[in-house]
């Protein structure tokens, strides 16, 4: 059998593949020693130190001094004194308080010490003779190995090598008596406040050390509110002390514009400036949970700057109603924006009538969002965001009624905003408070007044402006999207330009919707004759006016995206005529009944109708038989048989149907709809009842039956509100 030819290709030569593992291998050792080398070059200072310092300087010494007993002995007991006070020195600047650095303050000295002693000896026995040599080579690398260890461990122990007491802030917690507080990583901020994070002693609560921000202010001469202590949420032992060592808002904050006309209620608004030259943001409708504002503060302390703020924001957005009650100066304080205010109210009158009208219209807004399938108020909703800010809220409204609208109103869209001096027990109740989730807390004359405003943690932190009027528009502000960690840092609002926001308001005229129908109607007659009117796109020259003040706004370098095109002008719908009563269809009357229950009984003698009877029929012309038999006959009293004496007889009217006596009682309450009387007692419907010859449990049956119907609204005195004309459409 034949032999099989090898066609396998022939190996490489034998010298090439070692040549390649050779250079491989030199490679390796390379990386190796480069990466020993660089990890090796940190530890080697003190090494480098140990072994040329001590012989270059015993050289010297030795070299200088060392040949006469008399120089050696002098140069001996300098040298020697020399070392004690170097030493000395090390220990006292090497003072602390944490472990770390009171090793590293004995490691110091000892090697001071040592170093100077060998050296002091070295004058005269030079440093290569025996036991100079000796105690130079061990006690040199003892030192140096025991330098290292320390670089090793501090290297391990990260962050926990930043923990000794360094700097301004570590001195400063020797002074006042910190002694259980750590201060670590202390550095500024950049933006005129300095940092540092603290870790108490077991023993010591962070708590402790918020009651020291006082102290720490008076030592380094910043304002009390400039030192905020503010506790890690996720470990009790730690927090952050923040110094705010420079004003950056002492020369006031520019208004900032919105960045387009149009936008959504959902859009954050942007009032001010932080302490660290971050936007101050709210975002009221666009956090997770709508939270009704307290705001706060002095007579001079900056509300009115900040209310003009929101305010202009406000009225450049679409889908939102703007209501503000201001009893003492209204005008004064937002009469150049009040074209974007949907209902401006400074009359005590319809104050009150706005408040009680606000029940009715947070349930037919309930109604609407439920059967538009929703929970809660968003954009999808047809219904307007609507706005209330109402100034001390104690003069118009009781705490029961405003208690019940803040906790109501606040998933139908409703943000309640009631602003004061002082939220005191008397003048804002706690649970009324407790609805006000969110603050807005500017200068306050005690320190304790802040309290009824801002959260403990936040004053319990140091965050309390107790700097009254001195510091207008500063101030501390929680919730309404506002992070937590924004809570204790100062802020500043806008300053703002009378001419400038009301150029603003006007340009946005286009862009306001008029408010919704179903809160419209809800809120009824207080309403539609509401004594303001702020403009929006169903007003007559809507266009023409924005155009105007968009052209002044961009002659001054003011210009504008637009959120969503300008909705076309539309022109506003003639009034309705008053439809006629409807007819009804059962002919029993359901208020005859004069039974009535000791509630109403009560209420009505409290209505004193007798007085209001007198009164109505004062001017009548007096009796001309004052003591006739049917002089003494009341309201309730039926007319007398014919008297036989005189001959003289009563006719006896026709009786009067239910729908007609009803018609008399909605004229009677119509014809002051339509005078612009919205509030009445039931005494002053007596000479409608005596026209419709009914009693007085027939006219209580008929004004309930008014207030089932959301025509009328009753107060907590017996008196009513009139929400709707019974005469009219809703």
């Amino acid at each position: 059998m034949a032999r099989r030819k090898n066609t396998e290709p022939a190996a490489a030569p034998a010298p090439a593949v070692g040549s390649a593992l050779v250079s491989a291998g030199t490679g390796v050792v390379k990386a190796v020693a480069g990466h020993a080398l660089s990890r090796a070059l940190p530890y080697t200072p003190p090494w480098v130190a140990a072994a040329t310092l001590p012989p270059a300087a015993g050289l010297a010494v030795n070299q200088m001094w060392g040949d006469a007993a008399m120089s050696a002995g002098l140069a001996s007991a300098g040298i020697a004194l020399g070392g004690v006070a170097l030493s000395a020195l090390v220990w006292k600047t090497g003072d602390g308080t944490s472990k770390a650095r009171r090793f590293r303050r004995v490691q110091a000295t000892a090697t001071v010490a040592a170093s100077m002693g060998w050296l002091t000896c070295a004058v005269t026995s030079g440093p290569f003779g025996t036991p100079m040599l000796d105690l130079w080579l061990l006690g040199g690398a003892l030192f140096a190995a025991s330098w290292n260890a320390r670089q090793i461990m501090s290297h391990g122990s990260g962050s926990e090598s930043e923990e000794t007491n360094s700097g301004t802030l570590g001195k400063l917690a020797q002074a006042i008596s910190w002694e259980k507080v750590t201060v670590r990583s202390a550095k500024g901020t950049g933006k005129g406040s300095v940092q540092a994070e603290i870790e108490v002693a077991p023993g010591g609560t962070i708590s402790a050390v918020q009651s020291t921000t006082a102290a720490v202010a008076a030592a380094l001469h910043v304002p009390p509110s400039g030192v905020i202590v503010t506790p890690d949420p996720e470990n009790g032992a730690r927090g952050l002390v923040s110094v705010r060592v420079a004003d950056l808002l002492k020369d006031g904050v520019e208004f900032m514009f919105p960045a387009a006309l149009g936008l959504d209620p959902t859009a954050p608004i942007p009032v001010g400036l932080y302490a660290d030259g971050e936007i101050w943001w709210l975002d009221p409708f666009g956090a997770d949970i709508l939270q009704h504002l307290l705001v706060m503060g002095v007579t001079g302390a900056g509300k009115s700057e900040f209310a003009r703020s929101v305010f202009a924001h406000l009225a450049t957005r679409s889908k939102l109603s703007l209501h503000v009650i201001d009893l003492a100066k209204g005008r004064q304080t937002v009469g150049h924006i009040s074209a974007g205010i949907d209902w401006l109210i400074q009359d005590p009158k319809e104050a009150k009538r706005y408040v009680k009208s606000l029940p009715a219209a947070i349930k037919a807004r309930g109604d609407v969002l439920a059967a538009e399938g929703l929970d809660s108020w968003t954009p999808d909703s047809s219904l307007n965001a609507v706005v209330t800010w109402i100034e001390e809220a104690a003069d118009v409204s009781d705490f029961e009624e405003l208690e019940e609208i803040a906790r109501k109103a606040r998933s139908v869209g409703i943000w309640l905003i009631v602003s004061l001096q002082r939220a005191t027990w008397g003048n804002v109740s706690t649970d009324i408070r407790a609805n006000l989730q969110a603050s807005a807390c500017f200068g306050v004359d005690k320190p304790g007044d802040a309290s009824f405003c801002l959260p403990d943690s936040v004053t319990d932190a140091g965050a309390v402006p107790a700097w009254g009027s001195s510091r207008p528009g500063y101030g501390f502000a929680t919730g309404m999207g506002i992070p937590m960690d924004r809570w204790t840092m100062e802020a500043r609002s806008s300053l703002t330009d009378r001419s400038v926001l009301a150029a603003l308001v006007d340009a946005a005229t286009p862009y306001r919707d008029p408010l919704d129908a179903a809160t419209a109607g809800a809120l009824g007659q207080t309403y539609a004759q509401r004594t303001h009117r702020g403009t929006d796109r169903t007003t007559p020259g809507a266009a023409e006016t924005a155009g105007k003040a968009l052209a002044w706004l961009a002659s001054a370098g003011i210009g504008f995206n637009s959120a969503v095109p300008a909705p076309g002008v539309i022109a506003v719908p003639a009034a309705s005529a008053p439809l006629p009563l409807p007819a009804q269809a059962a002919p029993a009357d359901p208020f005859e009944d004069d039974e009535m229950d000791d509630d109403d009984m009560d209420a009505m003698a409290r209505l004193e109708i007798e007085d209001a009877y007198e009164e109505v029929l004062g001017a009548i012309p007096g009796d001309p038989e004052p003591d006739a038999d049917y002089a003494h006959l009341g309201l309730d009293d039926d007319l007398p048989d014919t008297d036989d004496d005189t001959g003289m007889e009563f006719e006896q009217p026709e009786p009067i149907g239910a729908e007609q006596a009803r018609h008399i009682v909605y004229t009677e309450i119509d014809g002051w709809v339509r005078s612009g009387r919205l509030e009445f007692s039931p005494a002053d419907l007596a000479p409608a009842t005596v026209a419709a010859d009914r009693k007085r449990g027939w006219l209580q049956g008929l004004l309930k039956q008014m207030v089932e119907d959301g025509l009328l609204q009753k107060d907590g005195h017996g008196s009513y509100t009139i929400l709707h004309s019974p005469l009219q459409p809703a």
